[in-house]
């Protein structure tokens, strides 16, 4: 992307939209999954089998995000998600009110619902107002910029830990984030000249592929997202602040790989980049498993969450073969497909987890395994020769 088309970005309604929610949910999630493990485990008390329940719970609005459809109905995809962000909001601000179990679950759903719908919405939004060739590049800068979020979120979080409790920095956490949706909400970023989106669900055999895709992403993402962290916590006993460090980590990288990770998807196509990204991760998956040093599965962590970016391919694909005016209910279909075995999966992996912790980790290898095979019926693109 040249100097140029990076200026008028900063004249675009809907990429300072975009940037500004995107920060505002970035703020919202991970000040929420910074603190969850060690807040679950040390606060309230709960166990592999109960983390993985209430992570199972938070997966729910995902696999009901298609209900995003009725709502378009009667307001514009932009204001669902500056409502969906301050939803979002209030769910982190009253985390730390309800320290139970059954308290963390309802929280924690509140805060779901909001950051599953505006996701959709973000992905949605992304693609019908940005070209094939730029859209990449968008999706890598807001995933940078919500990197460089999560990297000051985690030095605040960090530093408050030291002065404060939980309840107060999930309130404060939250209300930044309303305050962000309420500034979103007056704003109008569609241009009057978009193309009108289908209001209805999309569900097409020639989209096949992007279905099975979303699915085993989803399952996937949940090893990482559930038992990573656990690992980390539980086995290895890292701190609230240890694990704020390794979350800086992982964004300070983030910011740098995101860009070069865009440039690779229009060079190399999404074949060959996710190719790449599911033999390695079932490589990371198996080490997690075999390896039992502290400070190597830390490593692995940081490695597994950069190939986090390599999913905006899918979305990619999904738009150099789509209908445009598909691209907002396949979205929220996509979404809910990627929620499907999210839904139970943790609750399944904590009730094993509590048998042998290994196996979560082998069927994420698996996964992976699966997935490359699925990847191989990716179609090449004109696209994929633009730098």
């Amino acid at each position: 992307m040249d100097k140029q088309t990076i200026k008028g970005l900063k004249k675009n309604p809907m990429y300072i939209f975009l940037l500004v929610l995107s920060i505002a949910t970035a703020l919202g999630f991970q000040g929420w999954r910074t603190l969850f493990n060690n807040f679950a485990v040390d606060e309230i008390g709960l166990n592999g089998l109960d983390i993985g329940a209430i992570q199972s719970f938070r997966e729910v609005p995902g696999f009901l995000v298609v209900t995003a459809l009725f709502f378009l109905m009667f307001i514009k995809e932009d204001k669902f998600a500056s409502i969906s962000i301050i939803v979002m909001g209030i769910g982190v601000a009253i985390t730390g009110l309800f320290p139970t179990f059954w308290g963390l679950m309802f929280t924690t759903l509140i805060m779901s619902i909001g950051f599953h719908y505006f996701e959709t919405a973000n992905q949605s939004l992304t693609l019908q107002s940005f070209s094939k060739v730029d859209s990449p590049h968008i999706l890598a800068r807001l995933k940078s910029t919500m990197a460089f979020t999560n990297i000051a979120i985690g030095g605040v979080i960090y530093g408050l830990t030291f002065i404060t409790d939980y309840t107060t920095i999930y309130l404060l956490i939250g209300v930044v984030v309303v305050i962000a949706g309420i500034w979103a909400v007056i704003q109008h970023p569609i241009p009057k000249d978009a193309v009108v989106q289908h209001k209805k669900m999309i569900f097409k055999s020639k989209y096949w592929l992007f279905y099975v895709l979303n699915l085993l992403s989803g399952a996937r993402r949940q090893v990482f997202v559930v038992f990573a962290v656990l690992l980390l916590v539980e086995k290895y006993n890292f701190t609230i602040q240890e694990i704020t460090v390794l979350f800086v980590v992982n964004n300070i990288i983030s910011m740098y790989f995101n860009p070069i990770i865009a440039r690779m998807l229009n060079r190399f196509g999404e074949r060959k980049m996710l190719s790449f990204e599911y033999i390695s991760l079932a490589i990371v998956f198996i080490a997690y498993a075999t390896i039992e040093n502290r400070w190597v599965v830390a490593i692995l962590y940081v490695i597994d969450h950069i190939f986090f970016s390599f999913s905006i391919g899918i979305k990619t694909y999904f738009q150099k073969h789509a209908d445009p005016k598909d691209i907002a209910p396949s979205m929220a279909v996509g979404f809910t497909i990627n929620h499907v075995v999210a839904v139970f999966l943790p609750i399944l992996g904590g009730w094993i987890w509590l048998r042998d912790w290994t196996l979560p980790f082998y069927g994420g290898a698996l996964l992976c395994i699966i997935s490359l095979i699925f990847t191989q019926f990716m179609l090449p693109t004109p696209e994929e020769k633009t730098v």
